[in-house]
């Protein structure tokens, strides 16, 4: 795997870091179907976050570790 491909999975990993707590909606009362908006948030960016996992687990598994991935 080239080091561009790299660099884009460390990309896509920091945004999900960096998203995964919706400090944007910290103090917002707002409810949906029931349930703070943060919940729907959080709910939401799990799903998210399983597909990059899946797409990674995929694409990339042994990035780093294996020679010649």
């Amino acid at each position: 795997m080239n080091d561009s491909a790299r660099i884009g999975w460390v990309v896509v990993f920091a945004v999900l870091i960096a998203l995964t707590i919706p400090w944007f909606l910290w103090g917002d009362g707002q409810v949906l179907y029931g349930l703070p908006v943060w919940l729907w948030w959080h709910i939401g960016w799990m799903v998210v976050a399983s597909l990059v996992f899946k797409l990674f687990a995929d694409r990339a598994w042994g990035l780093g570790i294996e020679e010649g991935v």
